[in-house]
């Protein structure tokens, strides 16, 4: 589980370079782009490795079978917050960092269907640092104005895509892993 623990940190910690060391960052300008992209595909690579090495030892809880439409629904909403639906829709316009809140409400989804540690620790690491992200970015910006208000047309179309994409997202996972669908 090691190396899951350091591909969340790396993770996090590539993401907060910027905010917790702008002395470094800062200077190395758009040249600093390349070893910060290279931590999170890194990061990534460790998460997965760690994930798939680690041994489910200990169950904390193990959730109800109709968790797992739960699951399908919010990772629905999550992907239709990372769409651009926020900035070229109506319905999430006042949001100010949908693609965070959608992250987050998928990393929460699945720490509600799995209960073993090492999910606990990939799912709810991602979405500490989700929350985290929030919380220095808001204290960073300052006031926040929502963008020009878009048409619920646009919420509809990528809503739709948002749905196709779920399916499409759904499929792969039950050729790398369980499926999310059930069966």
């Amino acid at each position: 589980m090691t190396l899951l623990v350091l591909g969340v940190l790396l993770w996090a910690g590539a993401h907060f370079f910027k905010r917790a060391m702008p002395d470094v960052r800062t200077p190395m300008g758009d040249k600093g782009k390349g070893p910060v992209a290279l931590a999170l595909l890194v990061s990534i690579v460790l998460m997965v490795i760690g994930y798939r090495m680690a041994e489910i030892t200990d169950v904390l809880w193990t959730a109800p079978s109709f968790f797992k439409h739960i699951n399908n629904l919010v990772v629905l909403i999550a992907i239709f917050m990372m769409s651009p639906a926020p900035r070229k829709g109506k319905l999430l316009n006042n949001v100010r960092h949908p693609m965070l809140v959608g992250f987050a409400l998928w990393a929460g989804a699945h720490v509600l269907v799995n209960g073993d540690a090492p999910s606990v620790v990939l799912f709810g690491g991602l979405f500490a640092w989700a929350l985290a992200e929030i919380v220095v970015l808001n204290k960073a910006e300052g006031p926040w104005e929502p963008t020009e208000v878009g048409t619920y047309g646009k919420d509809g179309m990528f809503f739709v895509a948002s749905i196709i994409l779920l399916l499409v997202i759904g499929f792969i996972h039950g050729l790398v892993g369980p499926s999310p669908f059930g069966g």
